[in-house]
This record gives structure tokens, sequence and C-alpha cells, in this order.
């Protein structure tokens, strides 16, 4: 055999050895193993004495007993970071998702989500709902309040007639068309 042919074949050779990586399948302990490692054969540790624990994202807090205007601007914030991809602006479900092909996100105007209480609305941020996936790991739980805040006062605004708007409000309206 030449040596032109066997260099390539010994580079790919050792490349048949290896198989699909699969990382469930590997050595690892799992929080309540036995590991003979530690003391006691304790796979979970106690924390380090004196550290300070990290909130847990996913704690419930109470709903707010009022709704202020600073807590609906805290929604509208956090909801144009995070909701407004899906939802859009306007909540009615045309975010940037179906410019790039997906399907519309739900209309948070619709009369289901009207009737619906917000706490399932706070549990439809924090755990998803159909294809929207949970945020409860990347939205504190006071935000997901203001955001269901922010949400109602959406669905409030639809029904608000151009006329009873204050001037300033309908002298904007007028120079976005």
């Amino acid at each position: 055999m030449s040596r032109r042919l066997l260099l390539p074949l010994l580079a790919v050779l050792p490349l048949a050895a290896c198989g699909e990586a699969n990382m469930d399948d590997q050595a690892k302990a799992r929080s309540w193993d036995k590991n003979p490692f530690f003391p006691k054969e304790m796979t979970m540790r106690h924390p380090v004495a004196g550290t300070v624990p990290r909130l847990d994202p996913a704690r419930e807090v109470p709903q707010p007993a009022t709704i202020t205007a600073a807590l609906v601007e805290r929604g509208r914030q956090r909801y144009s970071v995070f909701c407004t991809p899906c939802h859009g602006q306007d909540g009615k479900g045309a975010g940037m998702i179906v410019d790039r092909g997906l399907a519309p996100a739900g209309d948070l105007g619709s009369e289901r989500l009207r009737a619906a209480g917000a706490p399932e609305i706070y549990g439809a941020i924090s755990n998803g709902y159909r294809s929207m996936f949970g945020m409860a790991q990347m939205i504190p739980p006071a935000d997901r309040w203001a955001i269901v805040a922010y949400v109602r006062a959406l669905q409030i605004s639809r029904d608000v007639p151009v006329a009873a708007l204050p001037e300033t409000d309908r002298a904007a309206l007028e120079a976005a068309r």
C-alpha cells in the first residue's frame, strides 16, 4: 500500500473509535447518590458556613394589593424586554417572531385572557402556556406581577375611544399617522 493512502487512513482511524457523546450516560453524582469521596458518603453537601443563599427565582410572591403607576411602568419596561418579541408592543401577538416565520403568539386582549384572573396570567408567565415557555428563571416574581398589571392596562386601553384621550395623547397619535 502506498504511503499516500496509508497516512490519511491512519489519521482517520482514531475517529472510528469515537461514539456519540451522551451527556446523560456518563460518570457523575446525582444529588441524593452515595459518594465515597465525601465524608458520610453524602453527595449533597451542606452550604459553607457564612455563605449567603441566592434568592429562588421560582419562589412565589403574593399578588400586589394595589396597582400603582410605578408598578405599571415597571411592567411596561419588563414587557418591552421579555414579551414584545412574541406578543408585540400592542399585545396582539404579532411580534418580530412572525417576521421570522413563526406562528403568531396569543392575543393578550382576547376575551379568554380578559376573563382570566391575574394569578392565571402570572402562572402562564412563570410556567408557560401552549407554545410559550416558562419565564420564571428569567423574570423575578415581582416583575411578573408588574407585567400582569401592564397586560391589564393594555387590555383596558383597547376600549378607550380616541376622543376620550387627553389632547397631548391625541396629538401624539396624529403625529404617528
